[in-house]
Parts: C-alpha cells; structure tokens; sequence
C-alpha cells in the first residue's frame, strides 16, 4: 500500500499486524480521488475507523489543511503515527485513540467542523447509520462538505439518512463506496433523549447537485 500523489508520493504504507483490517487498495484509492478531483488544499478532513491511516494520509499529501485520525485499536494509532512520521505529514495532524462515537461527540463540543469525513467501519457491525446520526446531531460536516462511506457491497444504503442526501455510489465487486452530502436546505431538528435520537427534516426547496 502507498501513497498515490503529492507530496509523499509513492512512500510505503504500514498496515497494522494482528488485526482484521481491510486497508483500502490502491485501486479503489484512485478512483476515489480521481471523483474529489484536485479540490482539497486547504480542507479539514476527518478518518474515522482510520486503520493504518491511508486515506488521510491521502488527503494530506494532496493538500489538505489538516486530518484528524480516529482509531479504537492501539496497534492501528502505532501504525497511524509511524507513517505519518515517514511521510512528513505528522504536523498536520491529530492521532486519537477513542471509539468513533466518543471521538465525534468531543470533535462537536470543540466546535470542529469538516469538508471531508471518510468512514470505512468494520463490515456487518451495524456502524454506519448510528455513526451517520452521530455525525449530524453533532454538525460535524460544513455545509458544502462531503461524507465519503467505505462498506460491503451487500449493504444498501438508504437515499436519505438524517439530514445528508446520497450523491454517489461506486460499486467495486465486494467493495462499495458511498457519497452523502449534507443540504443547507434541510433543516434538521434534533432532539435526544436517553434512548434514541429523534430526527425531524423540514425540506425547503431542495436542488440537486451531482458529479
């Protein structure tokens, strides 16, 4: 595994031992970032379930502002610091280890927001919709900014999800790539309680944009 373009071109990744992780292939890498195209200097990105951090390493090398990784396992944030280390691209960011849903209620209290956030969860865990809502009842994505959801083909996910509406999506044999966007025109009310998230979208005038 390696890093495609930019900066840390062609440096050699290192992939967590020990684990099932599923990096993302090279393939499926450049085809990702030839749809996102050259407009990342200057973003804010997020990695959650980050593994060894191949993608927000990604980011980085192509320009953007700063990444922060999110990983549960220990191994992985090792992994995640020693490339970071090796491609020089350690002063842009931020390595925590945390679970994804703690990781994303202390990014909303800090006020952080994001123009890319890419998830790649473990496949059949049932992560995706509840980390989806988090993100939202959070206000973690700018509005004009993109969720980027690495998942099992098998799984299809629905159009609308809370307050982000799919734009996209890759199908690469086992593998499928998913695109959210959040609409400024959906207003989102959202209310918790001790058990659920309740949400309420009032849609006003929603107009489409594609790729």
């Amino acid at each position: 595994m390696r890093v495609i373009t930019g900066t840390a071109k062609g440096h050699r990744l290192k992939v967590p031992k020990g684990l099932d992780v599923r990096p993302t292939t090279d393939r499926i890498k450049e085809s990702l970032f030839n749809i996102l195209g050259n407009n990342l200097e200057g973003s804010v990105v997020l990695d959650l379930f980050a593994g060894s951090g191949s993608i927000g390493i990604e980011f980085l090398s192509r320009g953007a502002k700063e990444c922060y990784f999110i990983d549960n396992s220990i191994i992985s944030i090792k992994a995640i610091k020693e490339n970071l280390i090796k491609t020089k691209l350690i002063d842009k960011s931020y390595v925590y280890k945390n679970t994804a849903e703690k990781a994303i209620k202390k990014l909303g209290i800090r006020g952080i927001r994001f123009d890319y956030i890419f998830m790649d969860p473990p496949y059949e865990k049932g992560l995706v919709i509840p980390t989806l809502e988090s993100i939202a009842y959070q206000d973690l994505l700018k509005e004009e900014g993109i969720i980027i959801i690495e998942h099992e083909s098998k799984l299809d996910l629905l159009n609308e999800i809370v307050s982000f509406v799919k734009v996209r999506e890759n199908d690469y044999g086992n593998t499928k790539i998913t695109f959210y966007e959040f609409r400024p025109a959906i207003k989102c009310q959202v209310t918790k309680s001790k058990k659920s998230i309740i949400i309420k979208q009032l849609k006003i005038g929603m107009t489409k944009r594609g790729y």
